[in-house]
């Protein structure tokens, strides 16, 4: 199958596209690496370095004429979307209807959409939250993402178009950005290799699901060809603290750094953990990657980078 995975230079999309390569599946890769890396496109895949609100994303579609599309590009900052929404909006909404759009009117038979579990349901009436859970997002970026989720719904019944929403709980692991990205593993790796103070904002108890960008990838192998059209949950229905994340790493590359204490972010989401058995149920996906095990790789891969 030929596959064009939008985001695909990223952190997920890159490990997305490792994945699609070892199962045999022809893949080309669209990234405006604004937060991409080409370091992180395998040698040999095509790399069209276009946004994907550009209008030319058309001649791509028509040019490579893919069969499925693994749509992965996106704003993924939440604190950019809230400082400004009508820039999460361009490229989150209407830079996903550019490829939705244009995956209907070129033929393509199934798409992949990076949605969130994280930011869709707000706070949770009930731990973990499963894919019935009511949609309370508290930011721009997750109305965006259900609007999403919406509009593939709609293709789907009126247009046919094959889809299913992947809702990410907080992914981590090797390739992350620990700048553009704020992902706090990333984000403690970086500051404890470098010998910088590491602030944890607040308390440090607000808990999150964290799930291994391997275990996340392996998700689009699983639902590429499954007659799903729906939405599930990725993730690991456990949860951890900040706290735990930094001393797990603190303790990992034996850094002694002091757990420092800031003030809390305003509005923050207190606890956040969602439920994957619908996604084990319809195509066999469970979390693999222990934490621990999850961290020392992370780590490893940050280590090896600073060199």
């Amino acid at each position: 199958m030929k596959i064009l995975v939008t985001g695909g230079a990223g952190f997920i999309g890159s490990h997305v596209v490792d994945l699609f390569l070892e199962k045999g599946h022809e893949v080309v890769v669209l990234d405006n690496l604004s937060t991409g890396n080409k370091e992180n496109v395998p040698y040999g895949v095509k790399l069209i370095e276009m946004d994907i609100t550009d209008p030319k994303v058309d001649e791509v579609f028509a040019a490579e004429k893919p069969d499925a599309v693994s749509h992965h590009a996106a704003q993924i900052d939440v604190r950019i979307s809230v400082n400004d929404p009508i820039f999460d909006a361009r490229m989150n909404i209407l830079g996903s209807l550019n490829i939705l759009q244009n995956s209907l009117k070129h033929g393509v038979k199934k798409v992949q959409f990076a949605s969130t579990g994280g930011a869709l349901y707000g706070e949770q009436d009930y731990f973990p939250a499963d894919e019935n859970h009511p949609i309370r997002p508290l930011s721009p970026y997750g109305i965006a993402k259900h609007s999403i989720e919406r509009y593939l719904y709609y293709y789907h019944q009126v247009h046919g178009l094959q889809y299913v929403a992947m809702r990410y709980a907080n992914v981590y692991g090797p390739r992350q950005n620990p700048h553009g990205e704020a992902g706090v593993v990333a984000i403690f790796c970086d500051r404890l290799i470098e010998g910088k103070e590491t602030i944890i904002n607040g308390d440090g108890k607000q808990t999150r699901d964290y799930v291994f960008v391997g275990d996340v990838a392996r998700a689009s192998v699983l639902t590429l060809e499954a007659d799903l059209n729906c939405a599930l949950n990725i993730g690991t229905s456990i949860e951890n603290d900040v706290n735990a994340i930094f001393r797990t790493l603190n303790e990992a590359g034996n850094f002694g750094a002091a757990e420092n204490h800031g003030t809390a972010k305003k509005g923050e989401q207190m606890r956040s953990v969602i439920d994957w058995q619908k996604a084990k149920n319809l195509v066999g996906w469970e979390p693999k990657v222990q934490l621990k095990d999850g961290l020392k790789t992370t780590l490893d891969y940050f280590v090896k980078k600073h060199g």
